[in-house]
């Protein structure tokens, strides 16, 4: 969720190496940010709360010259987002940046206390620094004094340790949190993810569950949970700086929403043969598609792709399902069929919540299938088989391509499993293979919607709440509908399943609540349009979103519409995807919001 960089360098000056890293990941959140660098034998620390741009100005007034430091954007879990709870921090022999929470802080805390040791923050993390410090001042080497250390924290961490005087050291630690190892020419690198380190080398290690980095400008050396030394791959990391950058956009949501063209025909095409019109799934690692049931898990909009796919997958392949968030789920002990498989569903492929639930099936003995976006993360290497959502990096906070990415994925995943069960004849198969390859030109489509969107954000942006309704599978797409808007522009907005209006959301209607119905002209269509027709009847204004034979059906029902091409149903909720992302980016835009990095909210959670 927080951003950690370290750099054991050569010859340049840290900070603003560090600084650049950290730019890269501003797009996880945070409230405050620091660096540390070796000065001589010493550390010397800068910290400011708010914005990046607020540490380049405590640094600009008192540079630091130290080629080796360490860096984190910080967002608060324990202390307020102050500069005195900001890292790194720090004791006279070491400093620490530290991404997680540690859960037995307050015992190790007063053990600390009472061994003379004080403390200046009011955070969790700054009782690593006095751990690895205790251990130093009892004569451990700096190795050994962090192996220590690290073995008796509780919870779920990423950590990055420097330690003064001592210039050919930096140690990283990770449990339940990612950390990443960049190898370069005589220098060391550790990261959060591989785009902090991506500015200074492509070749990339990451760290597995438990995996301890000592880190020297000659080599890695890196330990596994039960203390022996371990080869990790080094992978050649092809991000680039292109990827996080804004090219003519205004904000990194708009340059991604309208990078879905590409980034659904990128994974499209990774599963469906387009001369063939037929899916072609990759080795499953013995996932039995033909099962009798799966349950889908996510958080958050991953959910609501797996809600999509629950449509999908009763409706086309015959397969019983269950969704549920994974928050619930994991403490819920849900018992399973006797023949059944686990979908997960997560952008970052490090949701803690997401990560429990796959351990619990896998302790139930439940094969699992992961859908994620990012190779190599925790979730990606833990699942028995995996699809890859090929989104690239998504920088705003608030999913997109990430979003109709996955639902890509799971609609690859539906036709397998329903030619696997017998569900779909050859010919069908073909039809919905077609109608898939045709989605990313159908989403271009539905960009060309965008000043008409703009338009109508120009009145929802003085709404106070906004309701959300469809059916079928539109139905997850009004929930992640109304989360967009809730998400970046601070308006409270619902979603609904259209047939529950009568069932309490009508009470909420009147002139003052607008109400966006999600609504292609399909066969639920006239269901959809009765229950227009009661918010119309007491005042309230509708912003239809259909296809032009929709808008005709609905006639002056609708206060406002956007129009989205027509499309086969199956492709539906990709297509209408575009105007509720587009309906909420421009929203928050005129309300001044923070598009990118909107208010307490983190691009990846890793703790709970």
């Amino acid at each position: 969720m927080c951003g950690i960089i370290g750099i054991l360098g050569k010859e340049a000056p840290a900070a603003p190496r560090l600084v650049e890293a950290l730019r890269r990941l501003e797009y996880r959140g945070y409230d405050s940010a620091g660096v540390a660098t070796l000065e001589g034998r010493a550390i010397e620390r800068r910290r400011a709360a708010g914005k990046l741009a607020n540490l380049e100005a405590e640094l600009a007034n008192h540079p630091l010259a130290g080629v080796s430091g360490i860096g984190h954007t910080r967002w608060a879990t324990h202390g307020a987002p102050t500069t005195g709870n900001a890292h790194p921090h720090a004791s006279d022999k070491v400093a620490i940046v530290h991404n997680g929470i540690i859960e037995n802080f307050r015992t190790l805390r007063e053990e600390l206390i009472n061994a003379g040791h004080k403390f200046a923050s009011e955070t969790d993390s700054e009782v690593i620094a006095h751990l690895v410090t205790d251990y130093l001042d009892k004569g451990q080497s700096p190795e050994k004094a962090a192996i220590a250390a690290v073995r008796r924290l509780e919870g779920a961490f990423g950590i990055a340790v420097l330690f003064a005087g001592h210039d050919d050291v930096l140690i990283g630690a990770r449990k339940g949190s990612p950390l990443a190892v960049g190898v370069g020419d005589g220098e060391m690198y550790l990261g959060s993810d591989a785009i902090a380190v991506s500015p200074f080398t492509s070749h990339v290690m990451f760290l597995e569950e438990g995996d301890i980095a000592v880190l020297s400008h000659a080599k890695a050396k890196i330990l596994d949970a039960n203390g022996m030394v371990a080869e990790r791959q080094v992978h050649i990391f092809a991000g680039g700086v292109a990827a996080v950058e804004k090219g003519n956009f205004r904000h990194f949501m708009q340059k991604e929403i309208y990078e879905q063209p590409e980034t659904t025909g990128r994974t499209i095409t990774r599963y469906v043969n387009a001369f063939d019109e037929k899916v072609e799934m990759p080795d499953l690692d013995g996932v039995d598609l033909a099962a009798d049931s799966a349950i889908v898990i996510g958080c958050g909009t991953a959910h609501y792709a797996g809600r999509v796919a629950e449509y999908w997958l009763e409706q086309i392949a015959g397969l019983s399902v269950e969704t549920d968030i994974a928050s619930e789920f994991r403490y819920r002990k849900p018992a399973f069929g006797k023949k059944a498989f686990s979908v997960f569903v997560s952008q970052s492929g490090e949701t803690a919540d997401t990560l429990a639930a796959l351990r619990y099936c896998k302790e139930q003995k439940l094969r699992t299938l992961a859908v994620v976006n990012v190779p190599e993360s925790t979730i990606w290497r833990e699942a028995d088989a995996r699809l890859p959502t090929l989104a690239g990096p998504e920088i705003g906070v608030a999913s997109t391509k990430a979003f109709t990415a996955q639902l890509s994925a799971l609609a690859a995943l539906t036709i397998a499993v329903g030619r696997a069960r017998g569900a779909l004849s050859s010919q069908e198969e073909a039809r919905l293979a077609h109608a898939l390859m045709e989605t990313p030109r159908l989403i271009a489509d539905a960009l060309k919607s965008e000043p008409e969107i703009e338009a109508i954000a120009q009145t929802l942006q003085h709404a106070r709440d906004v309701l959300y309704l469809g059916r079928g599978a539109s139905y997850p797409i009004a929930l992640e509908g109304a989360l967009k808007l809730k998400e970046i522009s601070y308006i409270h907005a619902e979603g609904y399943a259209a047939g529950e209006l009568k069932h309490g959301p009508i009470a909420l209607i009147d002139e003052e609540t607008p109400v966006v119905v999600v609504a292609p002209h399909d066969a639920l269509f006239d269901k959809t349009l009765s229950n227009m027709q009661e918010v119309a009847a007491r005042g309230g204004k509708i912003i239809l979103i259909s296809d032009a034979a929709g808008i005709a059906a609905a006639g002056d029902v609708a206060h406002q519409h956007i129009l989205a091409p027509a499309c086969d149903p199956f492709v539906a909720p990709l297509v209408y995807s575009i105007p509720i992302q587009l309906l909420a980016y421009y929203t928050a835009v005129l309300k001044g919001t923070d598009v990118d990095q909107p208010r307490n909210l983190a691009k990846s959670v890793t703790v709970e």
